[in-house]
């Protein structure tokens, strides 16, 4: 008998069997996707759209067909005549389900608004911007000196600015005669200084004395979230922040995964492009309206990304970085035109600049984190950690710093956890267990009272309490070691041997109740035992570069951690080192950076002389390939205990008592029955 089609959501990473013929939108209730409708399902609200993909999806084993959703019906084509859908958009109550499909709910699409939590942290930052205003007065036309507007402006600009014959764009071009004359002959011009030996160029022009404000924009393009700082180029101010889910998503949740796309459907790379591209000019249309501010005045655009996401934005193939060795297509840092990335929304003149990648799989992103935290001029060695869907890792102090990646996967942003969700109002992001009574108690995005507390039911009564995010997860899994629910291997032990109901079984194994919600129609949130070895797998990776780095350098220990990202900046260190993510050192000594990689973009683009010492510093950062390196595998199996198989991890001992249980998972009599084979 066939069996009934797989649907897969992203970027909740849900999955499930329904029969053929079953609606998106009841498919996403019954898996307790995030979907929104608010007309019931008549196609009415259009709230429920959907982004079905199509190909060869190696990571999830499946195989997803043109035909794997039904065909547009009239109550979706009606819409479509009157309201208008996206290109590749359905109707989630509309469109059924008929073969193995992977489903894209996009987050307008999502009933709790996601939270791109990437902020801009406070830096001190030496302004010296690429893009700065100049006034010039520029000599009336004369009979007598048959010479161009252009012309006269250019000998202006030589004569009261040192500035000899910049570029000017057609566009800019066009409103040279109008904004003279406007102005009596004195304009103010948008100087862009170039780079890498390029003309200066001219980006806008205004009629006389100019008083407004020139923008840029600082985006950090993660392969799970984008974010994107709007600052003021007079004076670094940032203006407005905001972020989006990379759409990318669908096609893959992690990097090698979007490169089998890439390799596997012609014309994946393009697509993965496109829908990047869109993202990016969405957001900056967003940042400007919440800042007030018109986007035509954003003139510079700065973008750092990993490798995969570097060559996807340029529209480049990246297939090579998916096997050995690893080559770039372009590893310097490059300057181009904004409108060649599909910045189609800001000023059609605007620069932008990338950062230069360090190598194979450690790329812009990476270096901005370097640049932000520049680990060259401090004595005390330390590992900084960019803690995400693909780990950026530094290592180093003064006399030597050193760089990899590791393929962590999409765990740790709460994907493929069996609760997992996003970080969304109702998501729990903060858990404590007590030790004593195995009790837990919560906190959720959007309150700020803990789940024991008197009004927390009221406080959440909107929003609910939905699942739990990356950072609830880690506290969960480090409280349930500390409270002898989970031992050293990862096992969760049975309700007579953690004496605690919550303890649950769920097939061969167990899980933790968290919470059950079903009594008012909500969820019921477990940590499960494949949640656990999903974290082990996660932080085992992240460990193992760290020590391989460690290894080069010839160090047992580190003196400082940073934990730098979006998320990073969420990780409580004490739980951090209980599980093992990092290499023990005093509590005190590990410290959150932010958004360290937005927060180099930013340094980049308010300085061209930080963009100069960055180009210079990635030529001595030594890279590390975790990909080829045999004893990735070793520190990887090591890290796979609860916080470690063999360190002792003294300085975590000193804060914290791990209980010393063992939950072997063979029964008593599966212990008689070996002895009696061996025997």
């Amino acid at each position: 008998m066939a069996q009934d089609p797989l649907v897969i959501f992203t970027p909740s990473g849900r999955r499930g069997r329904v029969p053929a013929g079953t609606p998106v939108l009841e498919a996403a209730r019954r898996l307790g996707v995030d979907l929104d409708s608010v007309c019931g399902g008549r196609g009415i609200c259009s709230r429920c759209q959907v982004s079905p993909a199509f190909g060869d999806f190696p990571k999830h084993g499946v195989k997803v067909d043109e035909d794997a959703l039904s065909p547009f019906n009239e109550v979706e084509a009606r819409y479509d005549r009157i309201r208008g859908l996206r290109p590749g958009r359905r109707l989630g109550c509309q469109a059924r389900i008929m073969g193995d499909v992977v489903i894209d709910v996009p987050p307008e699409s999502q009933l709790h608004r996601q939270v791109v939590r990437k902020r801009a942290e406070a830096r001190e930052i030496t302004m010296d911007p690429a893009t700065r205003l100049l006034y010039v007065e520029v000599a009336e036309p004369d009979m007598h000196d048959p010479s161009g507007d252009l012309q006269r402006l250019h000998d202006a600009l030589e004569q009261q600015w040192q500035i000899e014959a910049p570029e000017v764009p057609l566009p800019v071009l066009h409103r040279l005669q109008p904004a003279l004359r406007k102005g009596d002959w004195a304009v103010t011009v948008a100087l862009h200084r170039g780079n890498h030996d390029r003309a200066p160029r001219i980006l806008d022009i205004w009629p006389g004395l100019f008083e407004g404000r020139l923008m840029g924009l600082a985006i950090d393009l993660g392969s799970t979230t984008i974010a994107a700082h709007l600052c003021d180029l007079a004076d670094g101010a940032v203006l407005a922040s905001g972020g989006v889910m990379n759409p990318q998503i669908r096609f893959g949740e992690d990097l090698m995964s979007r490169v089998s796309y890439a390799m596997m459907n012609p014309g994946g790379a393009a697509e993965m492009t496109a829908a990047v591209r869109e993202a990016l000019a969405g957001l900056a249309r967003e940042v400007a309206r919440e800042a007030g501010e018109d986007p035509a005045r954003i003139v510079e655009c700065v973008l750092v990304g990993n490798p995969v996401m570097h060559h996807l934005l340029l529209g480049i193939d990246p297939v090579e970085l998916g096997q050995a060795p690893f080559a770039l297509a372009a590893s310097d840092a490059l300057s181009l035109d904004a409108a060649d990335l599909g910045l189609s929304t800001i000023n059609p003149a605007a620069r932008a600049y990338i950062l230069p990648c360090i190598a194979g799989h450690v790329g812009a992103d990476a270096a901005a984190v370097a640049l932000s935290e520049q680990p060259w001029n401090g004595d005390e060695l330390t590992l900084v950690v960019d803690v995400g869907t693909n780990a950026e890792i530094l290592l180093g102090n003064r006399e030597r710093v050193l760089a990899c990646s590791s393929p962590t996967g999409p765990a740790f942003e709460g994907a493929q956890i069996s609760a997992g969700q996003r970080a969304a109002p109702g998501a729990i992001e903060r858990v404590e267990i007590d030790p004593q009574t195995k009790e837990p108690r919560f906190r959720v995005i959007g309150c700020e009272l803990w789940s024991d507390e008197e009004g927390f039911a009221e406080a959440t009564a909107a929003t609910g309490v939905t699942g739990i995010c990356g950072s609830g997860i880690i506290e969960a899994v480090a409280e349930m070691r500390m409270a002898g629910i989970v031992d050293a291997s990862g096992l969760i032990g049975s309700p007579r041997q953690t004496g605690t109901w919550r303890c649950q079984p769920e097939g061969r194994t167990h899980a933790y109740l968290l919470h059950d919600g079903t009594a008012a129609g909500g969820p019921k949130i477990a940590v499960t035992q494949g949640d656990i070895r999903a974290i082990q797998l996660a932080k085992s990776a992240l460990y193992a570069g760290a020590r391989l780095l460690m290894d080069e350098m010839g160090v047992e220990k580190v003196e400082r951690v940073v934990l730098a990202g979006a998320f990073g900046a969420h990780i409580s260190p004490r739980h951090a080192m209980v599980l093992g993510m990092i290499p023990d050192v005093p509590l005190e000594k590990v410290s959150s950076a932010g958004n360290a990689a937005g927060t180099g973009a930013r340094i980049a683009l308010c300085s061209v002389a930080a963009r100069r010492e960055i180009e210079t510093r990635v030529r001595a950062i030594t890279k590390v390939e975790t990909a080829i390196e045999p004893r990735f595998q070793e520190h990887f199996v090591a890290a796979n205990a609860i916080p470690h198989a063999t360190d002792p991890f003294p300085c975590l001992r000193k804060a914290v008592s791990l209980p010393e249980v063992h939950f072997n998972t063979g029964t008593e009599q599966g212990n008689r029955r070996r002895r009696r084979r061996r025997g």
